[in-house]
């Protein structure tokens, strides 16, 4: 049985559902493992996701650390963010100590960790892009893809290295964006509204409510709670292994290429509300 440690920040209602699913996937046997402890970058009162996962890992019976980034010595995360980086993953390593776990999962944690604790145990992370796609938050990831008119998208799971959201991919899926009557709509829309003003001025006046945007956002919630319960699936039964930072299958060869769960997760998706594909 493989013990998951479970790194959040606790932002929004996918950070909890994400973590949700997680414990009814280990609670139904589907995953062959436990969470054995919540870290959330928030101290209660900081938001209201974050305190109703805390509260619900504790009556779980899961240990909760909680150590507010935010609030950890502002001055010198605006001043050197690096250091910054150090003191505060030293901070949360310690408070750590004692609680024991094979892989950690940041499971919408919002804060880059640092080198230290890439180099003290495995990590994976999930992104909301396609292995090679854009890096950053899961807005800066929607926006590049449509500067670029991209023509899918979709999330990864990856292992945690100093580079961010570059660490050797695992799994992920893939959707397309374009290629049907609904999607060419929204980006249609979209094109008419550039006729007379520019991307920048749509992102400011529009945000994350803008159709095109918002619809992306829309399919890749979707799949990253299936794409995470089966890549802790696959990690908690031995078939793919972590080691020395590296990714292998379950006879011990590097994971040449991350596995495609796209076939075994569009399936689940079936009759959802407000499909787009």
């Amino acid at each position: 049985m493989m013990d998951f440690g479970w790194w959040t920040t606790g932002r929004d209602r996918a950070a909890f559902d994400l973590f949700d699913a997680a414990w009814k996937g280990i609670q139904d046997g589907v995953i062959s493992g436990k969470i054995s402890y919540v870290f959330c970058s928030k101290a209660k009162g900081e938001g209201v996701y974050s305190d109703r996962l805390m509260d619900e890992a504790s009556m779980r019976g899961l240990p909760v650390v909680s150590i507010s980034a935010a609030k950890f010595m502002p001055e010198l995360r605006v001043a050197d963010r690096e250091r910054w980086r150090d003191l505060y993953h030293g901070m949360v390593l310690d408070a750590l100590k004692d609680l024991h776990h094979d892989i950690v999962v940041l499971a919408g944690y919002m804060w880059v960790v640092s080198a230290r604790v890439c180099r003290s145990f495995p990590i994976i992370n999930l992104h909301p892009a396609l292995p090679g796609g854009p890096c950053g938050t899961w807005q800066e990831v929607i926006w590049q893809l449509i500067q670029e008119r991209a023509g899918s998208a979709g999330a990864m799971i990856h292992l945690v290295t100093p580079e961010l959201d570059r660490g050797p991919a695992i799994t992920y899926c893939r959707f397309k964006i374009r290629g049907n009557d609904k999607w060419d709509i929204l980006w249609d829309q979209l094109d008419r509204s550039l006729k007379t003003t520019d991307l920048d001025a749509i992102k400011a006046s529009y945000g994350e409510t803008q159709r095109l945007f918002a619809a992306i956002r829309m399919e890749g919630v979707k799949r990253e709670v299936p794409l995470t319960i089966q890549t802790l699936r696959l990690l908690a039964n031995g078939d793919i292994l972590i080691k020395n930072g590296m990714p292998f299958d379950r006879f011990g060869r590097v994971l040449e290429a991350p596995l495609d769960l796209t076939p075994e997760i569009d399936p689940s998706l079936q009759g959802a509300a407000n499909r787009i594909d």
